[in-house]
């Protein structure tokens, strides 16, 4: 028998596809929105993510028997509030300028409804290595996301990936004009960000029909 059983693989599977956090349960739209204009600043926030709802999870499980349910969402909010001052403390020893970009987003994690959704209806009923996948899976499903909108949205609106120039500006050779990319300034503005997210949801329920609702 594998390490993995087939409900395993489904946690870490579904909230990459058919129940992806964004475009299914359409949570944590607010990062989608702020930190994609930059593929960098995505995949940090996704790393980020997937920390602290993975380890998050996971002690919220072992914790699970012993937390008062009047005060639950209290303590779900210093578990989750601990990792991120970690995430943040990391950031600011080892990617300081990146931690200035993204300092008043990495906050906003203790508030991102995936965490404290996945804490309330997965890790509070569920053993510590199910709840550990299913925070993988949750926040590999936010983190594609993040980063497909973030790779589009640099590409086309500051002809960049990652910093790096990759669609040329416009060159004169031999007292010809020979026209390159001209970099599409709205791509980088926020409303830009849920267009791409509306594509993506189109492309993904035109794929499965069953998502498609009546």
């Amino acid at each position: 028998m594998g390490l993995l059983s087939k409900k395993d693989v489904a946690l870490i599977k579904d909230p990459l596809a058919d129940n992806n956090p964004i475009t299914i349960q359409v949570l944590g739209i607010c990062s989608a929105l702020a930190i994609t204009a930059e593929l960098e600043a995505a995949i940090v926030m996704s790393v980020s993510v997937l920390f602290v709802l993975g380890i998050g999870n996971v002690v919220i499980s072992l914790m699970r028997n012993i937390i008062p349910s009047k005060i639950r969402i209290i303590v779900q909010l210093i578990v989750v509030a601990a990792l991120v001052i970690i995430v943040d403390q990391v950031l600011k020893a080892f990617a300081y300028e990146l931690s200035k970009t993204l300092s008043v987003f990495v906050g906003l994690i203790i508030t991102n409804c995936i965490i404290m959704g996945r804490f309330e209806a997965f890790a509070l009923a569920n053993g510590p290595w199910r709840s550990f996948l299913d925070g993988i899976g949750n926040s590999l499903g936010y983190g594609v996301i993040l980063i497909i909108v973030a790779f589009f949205r640099e590409l086309l609106g500051a002809g960049t990936l990652l910093g790096i120039k990759v669609l040329g500006d416009p060159i004169e050779k031999t007292g010809v004009y020979q026209y390159g990319y001209e970099n599409n300034g709205f791509m980088l503005l926020a409303p830009m960000a849920l267009v791409v997210v509306g594509i993506i949801i189109w492309i993904q329920r035109s794929r499965n029909k069953a998502l498609i609702e009546d």
